[in-house]
């Protein structure tokens, strides 16, 4: 008897064993069925960034095939050596969001892989806003899409306007020199300047530049010559309407109206909130922001000296080369961020402009539009953008202009001084 149960015991035993190893060999088939696909970005501000992980939780929840982790790898000038060293050590995520002017690099690198099939053969083709395409095509192929849109404005406060006894916001270039003058007060009688009228952007890095050129491009200034895909084309020196802008900006320190930034933290708004400064040039990616607190704000569009100007931003997502299971994986979590859904909802709660028509059309966000004034200053700006430059050695020229508006906003070269060392800089560079 005692031999049948010692039998017994062992077979169940070994049958436990069995079920267990099955179950475990089954699991280990389903978690390598699931595809892991890595996304760096450098969304800002924070609570924009709790928003974009909210949909990426979304995302995962319902593809539980495909995972997504979503990294804050800093902001885009901090970024850049972390890209390139991940391309060259042949470790780069899967997917990078990013702004459209790095395609040029990323490609010259061979670190891309083009996407106009993946796209031709997805639904949500049609829903993409056309306008953005020249953002995603270099050398006549697709390389991103783009995530979402903005351009630049100015952000104001309303009761320090009202306090100053300003009851129009200023449409040219002449009207807002007075009015950041009429802005900047000493409040309590100290001698010491409380409120500036404006906050300008010190630092050579990207952000300084995508502000500073719709003032170049509002007087009749040009980045490049010819088609505008030549690196070697740039044009600085004796650029009138780079002269005209970078003199404008330097009245407006001259005139004491201004507080500069720290350096390459140009795009915080906490100066503005606090009521520091009256006036910021920024963008709707911080609607969300402004409407989570108390504060009085509205945005009227870009001063104008010749014509209506603003900077097309926004960032797109570039597929690296990985394999193709992850590829495929990567454009299909990209198709959910172009979707109806996704763009409507980061619309809502971010602030960013919706790249997808049907987003821009649906009541949702019509409705938003009416609650949120604002956010119809950068639809209707929109139709006087400028995008950037996406070919190779866009960053070496953006240093270049970068270093220029620093220097001028620093009082140590005139523009015409540090337009033309800019210029002899990018000859050697190009040449």
């Amino acid at each position: 008897m005692k031999s049948f149960l010692r039998r017994l015991l062992m077979l169940l035993v070994v049958g436990l064993l069995a079920v267990t190893g099955c179950q475990t060999i089954r699991s280990g088939v389903e978690a390598g069925k699931v595809i892991h696909v890595t996304l760096w970005h450098g969304v800002n501000p924070p609570p924009n960034r709790d928003v974009l992980q909210k949909l990426v939780d979304k995302f995962n929840q319902t593809h539980p095939d495909i995972q997504v982790e979503s990294l804050y790898v800093g902001q885009q000038d901090q970024q850049m050596p972390k890209i390139l060293a991940a391309v060259v050590g042949n470790a780069p995520p899967d997917l990078l969001w990013f702004n459209p002017t790095i395609t040029g690099q990323l490609v010259e690198l061979g670190a891309l892989i083009p996407i106009d099939e993946m796209l031709a053969n997805s639904p949500v083709k049609e829903e993409i806003d056309p306008t953005l395409y020249s953002s995603m095509e270099y050398q006549g192929k697709l390389w991103s899409v783009p995530f979402a849109t903005n351009n630049v404005g100015i952000f104001y406060r309303p009761s320090l306007f009202q306090a100053a006894g300003i009851t129009q916001t200023p449409r040219t270039w002449e009207e807002f020199r007075q009015v950041a003058k009429q802005l900047t007060r000493d409040l309590n009688g100290d001698g010491r300047i409380d409120q500036y009228g404006m906050f300008l952007p010190l630092g050579k890095g990207e952000f300084t530049v995508f502000t500073w050129l719709p003032f170049m491009w509002s007087s009749g200034g040009e980045l490049v010559s010819g088609d505008g895909h030549n690196a070697a084309a740039v044009i600085l020196q004796d650029n009138q309407g780079a002269i005209a802008a970078l003199q404008f900006w330097r009245n407006l320190i001259q005139d004491g109206s201004t507080l500069l930034s720290s350096p390459e933290r140009g795009y915080e708004t906490d100066p503005l909130l606090s009521g520091q400064v009256a006036m910021q040039i920024n963008g709707p990616w911080n609607l969300g922001q402004f409407q989570a607190t108390d504060i009085d704000f509205g945005v009227f569009p870009l001063p104008v000296n010749q014509q209506p100007s603003t900077s097309i931003g926004g960032e797109n997502l570039f597929f690296f080369k990985t394999t193709s299971e992850r590829q495929k994986a990567a454009f299909k979590f990209a198709e959910y961020t172009m979707s109806e859904e996704f763009q409507t909802a980061l619309a809502l709660e971010a602030g960013y402009l919706p790249i997808n028509l049907k987003s821009r059309e649906s009541s949702k966000y019509q409705e938003f539009v009416k609650k949120l004034p604002q956010v119809q200053v950068f639809l209707e700006q929109a139709k006087h953008g400028r995008s950037r430059p996406i070919f190779p050695g866009y960053n070496r020229i953006s240093d270049s202009v970068g270093r220029a508006v620093e220097s001028v906003l620093l009082g140590e070269s005139s523009p015409v001084e540090a337009l033309t060392a800019s210029q002899q800089r990018l000859d050697l560079i190009f040449d």
